[in-house]
């Protein structure tokens, strides 16, 4: 993905509320993805599969990068990786893991 990646241009259009002609109440895509760059996220693929870790980059295909990664398939954990690149054209979502709490 590099050091040279973009937004992709529906999130640079929606940066700011004004851009969009959004109240400042509503989140923008691009405020998601710059809460959850460096956090653990779920990536849901078009196939199913959901691959859960912390999110390192997002490009403007939605490429992702990320680190810690595992595999689920059907809730069932299936493989351990370290750091995993996904083409945009797979992914369905990207959503925040839920925090863990603690027992």
């Amino acid at each position: 993905l590099g050091s040279s990646w973009r937004w992709p241009a529906v999130l640079r259009a929606c940066r700011s509320p004004s851009a969009a002609g959004m109240s400042s109440s509503k989140r923008a895509p691009a405020d998601f993805i710059k809460q959850v760059l460096g956090r653990p996220v779920i990536v849901k693929l078009n196939n199913g599969t959901d691959y859960r870790g912390v999110l390192a980059r997002l490009d403007g295909y939605m490429n992702v990068a990320m680190e810690q990664t595992e595999e689920w398939v059907d809730n069932e954990l299936k493989n351990k990786y370290g750091n995993t690149v996904i083409r945009g054209n797979n992914v369905l979502y990207i959503s925040a893991q839920p925090k863990q709490r603690k027992a």
